[in-house]
């Protein structure tokens, strides 16, 4: 009776992930022949700096490189006290492109990104805005050209794909799996009419979409989650769509420390508390029913007639290898195909550990 409950529930859970599956990976179906502009439109670079002087060394002639007829960059200097101010200085005598906001230390915003966004966001000189930061570099030279031209008079917010570096190492393997994942429910859910998320430092919207919320004063003394919470606020299914394309990429280096890693998963578990709740009751029923998954597939493989257990398995196994590896080939991550079963098992682990450690304690500014 109780091994017949068990494969019930083994089955049912399998019928989950397979359709959770299908559903985040509808995102491979967006036809590349939409509606886009078929002219450029003129875009702000909008960049956040905070003590960031070698980072914004090596972006700022990326951004300078767009093939893109009009663009201007806004830097965003948040009391910088390093050589940052006399790396600003010297690119905005140069170039005439370049805006420059100074923000003070306010008492009441203090150490604000947001706060100090928004003063950038109010300046800059354009309506169609484009997020970057300083530790990302496009890939190529027609970054701002693709992630513009999604925009349309109904699409007025375009989320765009960070990638990590590959380098040779298990943790730079396991990270960009991560990411790869997490592009896939982001896109997924955007596809099916329902955007939860953004990737920080590629994100397109415009000025009257981000005032129709009024910004970000919803989450504005909350110091993390700027992109998801304010696509929260502002994304629906008629305004919101994404980029494919890979020169709409950005590109950043990976984690190297696992410890910063985990702390920064840990603080994304605590923003996803803030997402809607059919948001976040999805989520969490993809990640139980995966757990269960396993675990009642170990059970019963020793239990219960393992023809059965194992067609099962190897059936569920087909379909995640081909869903995820058409996904890897279109957001360029090839090579993780090759590790799936060992890398998905690996995450579950890792998550559970997020969600234990996130019982006893949180970020201290959450506090």
């Amino acid at each position: 009776m109780v091994l017949s409950v068990i494969f019930c529930v083994f089955v049912a859970c399998t019928a989950l992930q397979i359709i959770y599956l299908f559903t985040f990976f509808s995102f491979l179906s967006k036809s590349k022949y939409g509606r886009k502009n078929k002219t450029e439109i003129p875009v702000s670079v909008i960049i956040f700096i905070k003590n960031q002087g070698e980072n914004l060394l090596k972006l700022l002639p990326s951004i300078l490189d767009q093939e893109h007829s009009l663009f201007e960059i806004v830097l965003i200097n948040n009391a910088s006290s390093d050589e940052t101010n006399d790396i600003i200085q010297s690119f905005s005598e140069k170039h005439t492109c370049i805006k420059v906001v100074e923000v003070e230390n306010n008492e009441a915003f203090w150490a604000s990104k947001k706060y100090a966004l928004t003063l950038g966001i109010k300046a800059s000189k354009y309506d169609h805005l484009l997020f970057t930061n300083t530790n990302c570099k496009p890939v190529s030279k027609n970054w701002i050209s693709e992630m513009s031209r999604d925009f349309t008079s109904k699409k007025t917010i375009v989320l765009g794909y960070k990638k990590y570096r590959k380098e040779n190492s298990f943790i730079n393997l396991f990270v960009r799996f991560e990411n790869l994942l997490t592009a896939i429910k982001c896109f997924g859910f955007v596809q099916k009419g329902s955007p939860f998320m953004a990737f920080e430092g590629n994100l397109a919207f415009n000025k009257a979409t981000f005032f129709k919320v009024n910004g970000f004063i919803n989450h504005m003394k909350i110091n993390a989650g700027l992109e998801d919470l304010f696509i929260k606020d502002a994304a629906n299914k008629e305004n919101t769509t994404f980029c494919l394309s890979e020169n709409s990429f950005i590109e950043t280096d990976a984690p190297t420390s696992f410890y910063k890693w985990f702390s920064d998963k840990k603080e994304a578990a605590y923003i996803k508390k803030k997402y809607k709740y059919k948001h976040r009751l999805l989520l969490n029923v993809f990640a139980f029913t995966k757990i269960l998954f396993y675990v009642f597939a170990i059970i019963l493989f020793f239990t219960y007639p393992y023809k059965i257990i194992l067609s099962i398995v190897l059936f569920y196994f087909i379909v995640n290898y081909i869903l995820i590896g058409y996904s890897a080939k279109k957001l360029k991550e090839p090579q993780i195909i090759f590790f799936l079963p060992f890398l998905e098992i690996g995450l579950i682990l890792f998550q559970i550990s997020i969600f234990i450690a996130n019982l006893t304690s949180k970020p201290s500014h959450w506090k």
